[in-house]
């Protein structure tokens, strides 16, 4: 890329969505927006350019960023409503959502028909990631591409290359597979703690000074003791990537028993109406299985 800043026409302005174009924007990019519900770029009107269309929309750009929900919502974007029949050569997608390998793959090779490259760079972070702009990026494509991507990847965040088309996507796999995994675990542990009589926001206290400690156990862990579960990551999204998950390892031929019964577990606290609570919410579905509450003594984090 030369000093002068590419042109960004970022599709998908949701909850990770909005919080990335404004970091964009901050960092001095000329940007074009488009979202199925056209009100979410609204805040960003007098800032950037929205579009109609996201075929419209990626017709100048030199950089096309893609933040959707699942598989299917990018194929209908991308190909479904023209976006890679639409883009200008030299053009270089950038797909930040999580989705297939595979799907990966062959949008890939749909781009590069058109003359146009291709990263996946799905992310780990959530939210609170997106805001501080200190997103972990998995990023799979040539190294040529992800050099080109990777002075918009430092205005979100940290970029790591994984390999070839797809890799970043095996990557967010695997984040998610310890993410959902041990956010069950942790459920487990605190509400095993609480039935006992013990204080778990005292025990989480304890264990974050130990070998347990981890992310999930500080953020979610919190979330849990407060009961906390507006969405940062909603369980319908977690629940997707552990089918996901599931679906990989039956192409390798892999069992993966901790990833199928943590994903058995999110399929019922969707069916029980949960869709939308934050992924931390799998203790709700623990707890019904119990027919107890996790609780507390009321004592909150370490000052």
């Amino acid at each position: 890329m030369t000093n002068k800043l590419p042109h960004i026409t970022f599709l998908g302005i949701g909850l990770m969505g909005a919080p990335m174009t404004r970091n964009l924007l901050n960092a001095g990019f000329p940007m074009t927006l488009w979202n199925r519900t056209a009100s979410k770029c609204e805040p960003f009107a007098s800032e950037a350019a929205i579009a109609k269309s996201p075929a419209e929309a990626v017709a100048n750009a030199d950089v096309v960023i893609t933040m959707l929900e699942n598989s299917d919502v990018v194929e209908q974007v991308l190909v479904g409503q023209g976006v890679i029949d639409a883009l200008k050569p030299g053009a270089l997608v950038i797909d930040m959502s999580s989705i297939q390998p595979s799907v990966a793959r062959r949008h890939a090779e749909l781009a590069a028909e058109r003359g146009a490259g291709y990263v996946d760079a799905p992310v780990s972070g959530g939210t609170v990631g997106a805001a501080e702009a200190r997103l972990s990026i998995m990023a799979g494509g040539s190294e040529a591409d992800v050099d080109r991507a990777r002075p918009v990847f430092e205005a979100l965040g940290k970029c790591t290359r994984i390999g070839p088309v797809g890799s970043g996507q095996l990557a967010k796999l695997a984040n998610q597979a310890i993410v959902g995994i041990t956010i069950g675990a942790v459920s487990e542990a605190l509400l095993l703690a609480a039935k006992g009589g013990a204080d778990p926001a005292a025990v989480r206290e304890a264990l974050l000074g130990g070998f347990a400690g981890s992310r999930i156990l500080e953020l979610h862990g919190q979330r849990m003791i407060d009961r906390d579960f507006a969405p940062g990551a909603p369980a319908r999204i977690q629940l997707k990537d552990m089918r996901m998950i599931l679906d990989e390892a039956r192409a390798e031929g892999l069992t993966l028993p901790l990833a199928q019964q943590t994903h058995n577990e999110y399929l019922s606290l969707v069916a029980n109406g949960h869709s939308d609570v934050d992924h931390s919410g799998l203790l709700l579905e623990l707890e019904h299985l119990n027919g107890a509450l996790l609780g507390s003594l009321g004592r909150g984090p370490k000052e």
